[in-house]
């Protein structure tokens, strides 16, 4: 057997397993996907008229909708980040990952099985989402089918990109408590970003933190391609954004993985 198949088989493997334990322990992603929704209730329905005027969109729910539903999107990968950091911290203390170094398995099957899984909890979970939002009033009249292709592999990218960090702080968390504090701030960045808010109301100290960040960029892309808004350079910097995590995430990941047990 080649080495590709030899890669494919054995990570093919790997994210059977990870799916598995995702579906035999629903508890916390359905926690981290309650998150999400819950905002999207509580901004539309509790803040969404108020929103809307301080915008100038008039006192009017549904403007509002239309702009704060990108943001939740990129927020629901977000949430479900912490799940990925809290399972490879999992593996890597309870010994299962040493077990994995003597088998006569392709190496890197275990962390790519880890973040492929992850990546398809995440773009469930925007979907899942995305009904909710459908469901309460959220329309994108404006957006093609290629539009739609590309909002679907923007949210794709992204995910892959965060992924590969939240792997990376998971191996090098001690336990599985201390890999959901690492992870926090893959939550708390959306919520510093122009998710619910435009970068230009907020405070002048305060606005290049939620402008120079990945997730505002994400967020304005998607929000062009969805509601037909300016992207401008926004979308070349998401990528950038993206290839550069991804990246980093990818080498941070593999060399921890790799350095011998102590």
């Amino acid at each position: 057997m080649s080495s590709l198949s030899l890669a494919v088989r054995d990570s093919s493997t790997m994210l059977r397993r990870n799916l598995l334990h995702a579906r035999r322990y629903p508890s916390m992603t359905l926690n981290l996907l309650l998150t999400p929704v819950m905002l999207l209730l509580l901004f539309v329905y509790v803040f969404g008229d108020v929103m809307s005027a301080g915008m100038g969109g008039g006192a009017n729910r549904s403007h509002y909708i239309a702009y704060v539903v990108p943001g939740i999107l990129l927020m629901t990968i977000g949430g479900t980040l912490v799940g990925t950091a809290v399972s490879v911290s999992n593996d890597m203390t309870e010994g299962i990952t040493a077990r994995f170094r003597t088998m006569a398995i392709h190496r890197g099957s275990v962390l790519f099985g880890h973040v492929v899984g992850s990546v398809l909890q995440a773009i469930i979970s925007v979907v899942l989402v995305g009904a909710v939002a459908v469901a309460i009033g959220f329309r994108s009249t404006d957006a093609t089918v290629l539009d739609w292709i590309a909002a679907f592999g923007l949210l794709t990218l992204v995910a892959l990109a965060f992924t590969w960090i939240a792997v990376g702080m998971g191996m090098v968390s001690p336990n599985a408590e201390a890999a959901s504090n690492n992870a926090l701030p893959l939550i708390l960045l959306p919520l510093i970003s122009s998710a619910f808010v435009p970068v230009g109301a907020m405070p002048g100290w305060f606005r290049p933190i939620a402008e120079y960040q990945p997730f505002t960029p994400a967020i304005e892309t998607l929000r062009g391609l969805l509601l037909g808004t300016e992207i401008g350079n926004n979308g070349w910097i998401t990528i950038a954004w993206c290839v550069g995590l991804s990246v980093l995430g990818y080498f941070w990941s593999t060399s921890l993985f790799n350095r011998d047990p102590k």
